[in-house]
């Protein structure tokens, strides 16, 4: 049956977490997490849902955007774009005017990544499969004829990528079937938001114990003190037994990282996270080879712009774990080509997630990564937060420290309409109460 697009529409959606200190660190201190919600209708009653996350002000000009590139799938037929969905994927990442914007980056990305995200959304639907399965059961040939090899061929060739997957297929089956019996390892980041008094971190360090987390992430760079306290009390709380993880979030500069890190030691953290800007390849080398010696790794990736940032951090040795993003990167077609390129240097792959969505999204790319890609999960697990999972349609689902594998067709990334209606900004209920109460105040016009 054939499924033409006839429209796209974009909304504003943001929650007010910056009120508990939900998503806080040293960097983000008051963020109110939010998302540009795309929505792709179609001449059936099938539709696509897509988005990309943000932290609130400049959340609009997301959505502009996304309409803005609406010419390049609208009127579209579903067959039209998966029969050449490299080729799609370039036309709508580089435009000849809007990729002045980037390309491949910033704001025009963000909404590239939300409307190819959405596509994948719709073409899972259509073959009722969740999309970790529709992207398990197509062919090694049907995977690499998604992705554009431009930028990073010096790094991993069609061929080679295609023999990667090859070999993935030996064993396949029984690995989806291990994830779907077992579910898929996570870690836990909301016990240890900065933005958290001692009460609280211990309160959510006890919590997530108590539901079988074994594996656990703090932020870290508010001030060398506030940093040990924080660590401290959740070693008391976790025991040395269980994995602890920091993040600084672009905090520090490159000498900084070092010496602050160095300073935390004892506190045994498997890696510091965004230590330095996600644009720094050469900085994260340094700060990787000068903490080595501590056994403390290096990871990023939630602000990697495009698979050729990737691309360097991999040949700089610059990343012992990657972090991809399929609300950052230009959607599953580009997080593909860095999962490839990670496989290919055996580095690990443990995506960033906990936002707006971000477990509903991300979820997918470590199943398939484990079923057809890296065929392992030594030193890879999934970011879990706690919060807003409520909103959707149909919410991710964590037992016993692990995540259970959907298998509802599509992305999961449909929002509930209540959800959508409440929260859109500034229109929505949420938004006038606290408008006319003085908590926030409403949006300038321009």
């Amino acid at each position: 049956m054939a499924v033409k697009i006839t429209g796209i529409t974009a909304r504003d959606i943001r929650f007010p977490t910056s009120l508990e200190g939900d998503g806080s660190d040293a960097i983000h201190t008051d963020p109110d997490y939010s998302c540009a919600y795309i929505t792709l209708t179609t001449s059936t009653e099938a539709k696509g849902f897509g988005h990309t996350f943000t932290i609130g002000r400049g959340t609009e000009i997301v959505c502009e955007a996304a309409l803005a590139l609406g010419e390049f799938v609208v009127g579209k037929h579903l067959q039209e774009i998966t029969a050449d969905f490299a080729g799609f994927w370039r036309a709508l990442a580089n435009d000849s005017q809007l990729r002045w914007l980037g390309p491949e980056k910033g704001v025009v990305h963000l909404a590239t990544c939300a409307i190819v995200n959405a596509v994948w959304d719709l073409w899972a639907k259509v073959e009722r499969k969740p999309l970790w399965k529709l992207l398990a059961d197509m062919t090694p040939e049907e995977l690499v004829s998604v992705i554009d090899f431009r930028y990073i061929s010096d790094l991993l060739t069609r061929e080679e990528a295609l023999e990667i997957l090859k070999k993935g297929q030996d064993g396949k089956k029984e690995r989806e079937a291990e994830l779907i019996s077992k579910g898929y390892p996570a870690y836990i980041t909301s016990a240890g938001w900065s933005g958290y008094d001692e009460q609280k971190t211990r309160q959510k360090c006890k919590e997530a114990l108590a539901k079988g987390f074994v594996r656990f992430k703090a932020k870290v760079g508010t001030g060398i003190e506030a940093d040990r306290r924080r660590l401290a009390v959740m070693r008391e709380e976790i025991g040395y037994d269980k994995l602890l993880m920091t993040d600084a979030n672009q905090r520090w500069d490159v000498s900084e990282a070092i010496d602050w890190m160095k300073q935390l030691t004892e506190f045994k953290p498997l890696w510091i996270e965004e230590p330095t800007s996600p644009d720094d390849v050469l900085g994260h080398a340094t700060i990787a080879k000068a903490l080595k010696p501590y056994n403390i790794a290096v990871a990023t990736g939630e602000h990697c712009q495009n698979r050729v940032v990737f691309k360097q951090l991999f040949q700089a040795d610059s990343i012992a774990y990657c972090q991809i993003d399929g609300c950052r990167l230009g959607g599953v077609n580009e997080v593909l080509a860095v999962l490839l390129m990670a496989a290919k240097l055996n580095v690990p792959v443990c995506p960033h997630a906990g936002g707006v969505g971000l477990c509903q999204v991300n979820q997918h790319f470590s199943y398939f990564d484990y079923i057809c890609v890296s065929r392992t999960l030594e030193n890879r697990f999934l970011e879990y937060a706690e919060h807003l999972h409520e909103n959707y349609k149909f919410p991710i689902e964590v037992k016993g420290g692990h995540y259970v594998l959907p298998q509802i067709p599509g992305f999961q990334t449909e929002m509930r309409e209540a959800s959508l209606d409440t929260h859109e900004y500034p229109t929505g209920p949420v938004w006038q109460k606290l408008f006319a109460e003085g908590t926030f105040k409403p949006p300038k016009k321009h």
